[in-house]
């Protein structure tokens, strides 16, 4: 397994809308792999394809606690079925905006069907952390990021400390 770099705003990739994969194959399945050890040694909780550079719909996470064992997900074309009722707030950072958390609030749960690392197609009810990360990776997919639910002004600040240190 490789360690990807992992674009940092401005990158203008983090704002593309990602194409599905066609094909679930070996080199998919590599870029998983290689994506989950680059978030782990981020370390993150999650990662999508277009952060490393790859415009597929294509996430990585793994919300599991300190217990030590670790419960990586491979979700490949992931849609949302559903999203539920309930709110949670939650502070998210964000591995292509180092040092930036940003009081979020989304659907608390969801059910989001997607394709496994070997093609499989399957349906998962989420809720908590899973379910905020979930929607936080797919948001990556479509082109949005956590600057996006600032107002105007917190994002242009944002947007325009990490043009000047990318120009440095």
């Amino acid at each position: 397994m490789a360690l990807l770099p992992i674009l940092t705003l401005p990158d203008p990739i983090l704002r593309d809308v990602a194409a599905r994969v066609e094909r679930v194959d070996g080199e998919v399945r590599r870029l998983a792999d290689d994506m989950l050890a680059t978030m782990y040694d981020a370390p993150g909780i999650g990662l999508a394809a277009p952060q490393v550079g790859i415009s597929r719909r294509l996430i990585v996470l793994d919300v599991s606690d300190d217990d030590g064992a670790a419960r990586p997900l491979v979700m490949i074309n992931p849609e949302i079925l559903h999203l539920g009722d309930g709110r949670r707030s939650y502070e998210e950072g964000c591995l292509s905006i180092p040092d930036v958390k940003v009081e979020i609030e989304r659907p608390s749960t969801l059910t989001v069907a997607y394709l496994d690392r070997d093609g499989v197609r399957q349906q998962l009810d989420a809720d908590g952390l899973l379910a905020t990360a979930i929607q936080h990776e797919i948001d990556h997919l479509d082109g949005r990021l956590i600057i996006d639910f600032l107002s105007r002004l917190k994002r242009d600040i944002i947007v325009r400390r990490f043009r000047k240190s990318a120009r440095t």
